[in-house]
Order: structure tokens, then sequence, then C-alpha cells
């Protein structure tokens, strides 16, 4: 297969690269030399985690190594547990150590968690160094690995504390992509079904169609996914790189309850992508509650859910604790809960909803998780 480039443009910040395709990882040495933030660099710092370095670590040295880098590699333990404070100065006194400065490059190969850590860690030593992502899960080629955002956890939620920093390039191998168990495929479909019904018809309706390609993780439906996604990310990014002007927020679709479900029910329990379906889910109902969404787009979404392999979560959690970790969320303003709703497909807007109608909904979500539980008992 072909690799496909997308270039992302963002006012105010040095445009790059996306390169999606196979094999496109044992080429990314001789890309990066292209690249003009890592053209002059010597010192390559690659970090990964304990299920990614096994499989992919050497392959991505030897490319570095051939196109003249000097090249270490740090490998964290894999898990949500390592975007920590603790794994993060760990971090920045390896990078001192081993002598990295400003011209230096880190790599992240990984997936979302690697690319989070990886990520702020660069942005953060010396004020800034250059960061390549280099994902190798569906959900950091979508998602993570375009746009800047990184960050780490804090015992209070996700992603609480972060900067933005847009790599300098992204390379994105779909033939990782084989090695990747079901659990985290799915967790990737959840982000691409959020991309397209935020993002339109024609994105939507393509997903419908290509569902089962995609649950059955057929290359060519992939990597046009992979694109999609990206097209759809650089340009809601373009108008608004820092989040600042309510823009970008519709990319947090899912995520108010979906972060919720991840804390209550324990980092690792449910996928993210898992629980951002189940967020879409959530927030598509109350839509219908307080905008008036069509029932048809409610069963539309359910339905290529449902066909993504991303059915509703056997979890439920009392509606104060819900509500509680809510209002932890980074759209929370002045102890008011802010969803991204629906409309209708492609069409969006970011609501403040009263503690009342969320706890009503949330009773609803509850009492509907409680009967399917009875009924399954049966």
């Amino acid at each position: 297969m072909c690799a496909t480039k997308v270039n992302v443009n963002i006012v105010g910040e040095t445009a790059y690269d996306v390169r999606i395709g196979s094999g496109v990882l044992g080429q990314m040495g001789t890309s990066l030399r292209k690249v003009p933030a890592c053209a002059q660099a010597t010192r390559v710092l690659v970090i990964t985690d304990s299920n990614v370095g096994p499989l992919y670590l050497q392959q991505a040295k030897a490319s570095l190594v051939a196109a003249d880098y000097k090249v270490n590699d740090i490998t964290v333990p894999a898990g949500e547990t390592s975007k920590s404070a603790e794994v993060l100065a760990e971090l920045w006194e390896a990078m001192a150590a081993l002598g990295l400065d400003r011209s230096s490059v880190v790599v992240a190969l990984g997936g979302g968690v690697v690319g989070d850590l990886a990520g702020f860690a660069a942005a953060t030593f010396m004020r800034g160094i250059a960061v390549v992502q280099a994902p190798t899960t569906l959900l950091s080629m979508v998602d993570s690995s375009v746009g800047g955002k990184t960050g780490i956890n804090l015992s209070a939620g996700k992603n609480l504390v972060g900067n933005f920093l847009q790599p300098a390039f992204v390379c994105a191998d779909t033939a990782v992509l084989s090695t990747l168990p079901e659990r985290e495929w799915a967790c990737g479909l959840g982000e691409v079904a959020k991309s397209a019904v935020i993002d339109g018809d024609d994105f939507f309706f393509w997903m419908c169609d290509n569902a089962a390609a995609l649950a059955a993780r057929e290359q060519d439906a992939v990597a046009q996914a992979i694109a999609k996604c990206v097209v759809f990310k650089a340009n809601v990014v373009a108008q608004d790189k820092t989040e600042s002007k309510g823009v970008r927020e519709c990319l947090n679709y899912g995520h108010t309850l979906g972060h919720a479900v991840e804390q209550l029910a324990g980092y690792g329990t449910y996928s993210h992508g898992a629980a951002v379906a189940e967020g879409m889910r959530f927030a598509a109902r109350l839509a219908a509650n307080v905008l008036g969404t069509p029932a048809d787009v409610v069963e539309a979404q359910d339905q290529l859910l449902d066909q993504l392999g991303l059915p509703a979560l056997p979890f439920s959690a009392a509606p104060e604790s819900m509500l509680d970790a809510m209002k932890r969320d980074k759209k929370t303003r002045g102890g008011v809960v802010r969803f991204v709703l629906p409309s209708d497909v492609g069409k969006w807007q970011l609501c403040t909803v009263a503690d009342d109608v969320i706890l009503q909904q949330l009773r609803t979500w509850a009492a509907a998780k409680a009967a399917g539980s009875t009924a399954a008992g049966e």
C-alpha cells in the first residue's frame, strides 16, 4: 500500500506531515532528516512502553541509526498509571543524565499514554524540545498523535496537567496494527465514530457503509478512516489550537461521561474508546432532552457503535458520584458541567447543563443498566 501524507497547517505553528501507510516506521529516520526541526539533530530519545518496546523498538531505532542519529531509549510500564508526575519526573532526570539539549528530538513510540507522557516531557524539558509521534494504536493514530495535546493524570481525574506541543512529524505505520488486541482495536473505533458524528454526513455515512470492513481491519478501509480522522482533527485544531475558542471542544464529544466512567470503574477497567462510546450514547440522549435531537440520530449512532463492536457498557454508578466526577472534568466552568451535544450529524453545541437535568438523565441511564442486568440474569 502506498503511504498517504496529510499536512497539518496551524496558524502560528510550523506545519507538519502525518505519514500513513504500511512500513513507514522503517523509513522514519529518512523522513526525519527532511523535517526542519529534526534535520540537524544528533541525539534522539525514543520513549516507549513495556508492551510496544519488544515489538517495534528495535525497528524504530534501526531506522534512526541508519539516518545517523545517536539513539537512546527509555521504556516505561504499559498502562494509564504511567501518565503520572512520578514517571514524568523520572523521564526528566533521565533526559538530563543522557545529555539531551534543545536540539535533541523525542520520539514517542506507542499508544496514547506514551504519546501524552513523552509529549509532555518534550514540551517541558529545557522549556520545549521537538517531539515526533510514532503511534502504534488505532486510537493514537486517529486522535491523540495529532493536535499537540500532551499531559498526565492526577488522582482527581485524567489529563488535568499538560501543555500544547505540536509534533514535528507523525509516523503512522498501519502494519503495526496487526498486533493490536481486539479490545484496543474497538477502542480506536470509538474515536473514529466520534469524529464521524461531529464531522458530518459524508464521514458518518461512509462509516456506516464501512463499519464491517473496519471491524474486520481491512487495510484500505482502515487507512482511509485514519486519513479522514486526521483531516477532520487538523481542520478543527487549525481553528482553535489551544481549546480557547470553543471550537476544539467538539473533540470532547462523549468524553464528559466517558472520563467519569473510566475514573469510577478504575482506570484500565474499560478502554478509553469504549468509555467514550458510552459517553456518546449518553450525550445523544441528553441532547434529545435538551436540544430536541431527533430520535433517528440517536438510533443511527447506536447502530453504528454496535456494528463497530462497541456495545453499551455493563457499568453504572450512583448518579451523584457520576456528577461529582463530571464536575472535575476540564470542560467544567464555575462548577457547571458542559457537554458537547449533537443536534444532528455534523451539528453540535457546547451546552451548560444544570445539575438536576444531568442527575435526571443519569438516573435514567443507571435504571436502564439495572434493567439490562436483571434481564440478563433471568
